[in-house]
């Protein structure tokens, strides 16, 4: 399968290079043009994991996307999902149709509100049958180092999203599918938003025993936000019945949900938990940004589950006192002196 990777941030780096370590040709798209030549010449994104060296007989790096997207197969997209509209809405509203899509994206489109899936459909009429999902936990870092890792493939046709996982397992990476495209994609973008309660908590210099509690806390009120969407299999412990020497059934303690949460709350890798730490040391959001230089998913996130959250109304008081944080300017000290009280 001929693949296209959107994207040259690091995630889009790693996904990049476990394609390639797995023999696939790739066309990549990346915006900027000297990094282009710097790839082609010296075999490394010289602006993220730049100790990843990339066997460039496989690698087509372009900075045409309309021309990368009609010569791929299947379109793996890896850009922030601030950048999705910028990046795909000059395109031919036709450009998807035959495509598989892989969304890489952990985050939700902050000028319209909506998960990657529901912006194809509206923008490119893009069917969900053909919408798949790569999530974590699985930081680019570790992915460079080739610590082993798990990546899940979530696609509503099961055989596809098999194969389409075949072609990122390796000596380092393990992978497990689901059927869950929904669940998986709010759960990517709400352990963003609690990574940054933790850093914030961190900054203000609460120990572990409180973040331990803090994290428990944020699990719970993710299961609940996932409940009240319609998001089911998430009861820990409980699996449907299979081989008992098999791999269990998916549910909420399986690490696309819980698992990547406690990852990006506790790893120093975790840019969201990075940018969270700034807040809780004193810095304001536009300092944390330009100090970070890189997208913290869970800051635009906040404000969207936040919106998203009008209408379910589903029970979310730290979500909503990090959203105030960040986007109402309440005090960091004074948030977390109110999410004390109703901690369990």
């Amino acid at each position: 399968m001929r693949f296209g990777v959107i994207g040259s941030g690091s995630w889009a780096t790693a996904l990049a290079k476990i394609l390639t370590d797995n023999q696939a040709s790739i066309i990549w798209w990346v915006r900027d043009e000297s990094a282009i030549e710097h790839i082609r010449q010296r075999h490394h994104n010289p602006h993220y994991l730049s100790s990843v060296l990339f066997d460039i007989s496989k690698v087509n790096v372009t900075n045409n996307l309309e021309a990368a997207i009609k010569e791929s197969e299947c379109i793996l997209i890896a850009v922030p999902s601030a950048y999705i509209h910028s990046t795909l809405h000059e395109l031919p509203r036709e450009i998807f149709q035959g495509k598989i899509i892989i969304s890489a994206v952990k985050g939700i489109l902050p000028e319209h509100n909506v998960l990657l899936n529901e912006y194809l459909k509206n923008e490119f009429s893009f069917e969900l049958a053909d919408y798949f999902t790569v999530m974590g936990p699985c930081h680019a870092e570790e992915v460079a180092a080739e610590k082993l890792s798990y990546l899940t493939f979530s696609g509503l046709n099961e055989t596809l999203t098999t194969e389409l996982a075949s072609y990122f397992m390796t000596d380092y990476l393990n992978t497990v599918t689901n059927n869950d495209v929904y669940g998986v994609q709010y759960a990517a973008v709400l352990k963003n938003i609690y990574a940054m309660g933790a850093g914030m908590a961190h900054g203000l210099e609460y120990g572990d025993n409180f973040l331990s509690v803090l994290i428990a806390n944020c699990a719970d009120e993710m299961a609940g936000f996932l409940r009240r969407v319609g998001i089911g299999h998430i009861e820990v412990g409980v699996h449907e019945e299979s081989d008992p020497s098999s791999r269990k059934s998916t549910n909420y303690a399986a690490s696309a949900y819980l698992g990547d949460l406690l990852v990006t709350c506790y790893s120093l890798y975790s840019r969201n938990r990075t940018f969270g730490n700034m807040i809780g040391k004193g810095y304001s959001v536009k300092v944390a940004q330009l100090e970070l230089s890189m997208v913290a998913e869970g800051y635009n996130a906040s404000r969207c589950i936040y919106l998203i959250n009008q209408k379910l109304k589903a029970p979310m008081p730290i979500a909503s006192i990090i959203y105030q944080i960040l986007w109402e300017n309440v005090k960091v000290e004074k948030g977390f002196k109110q999410i004390e009280t109703f901690l369990v």
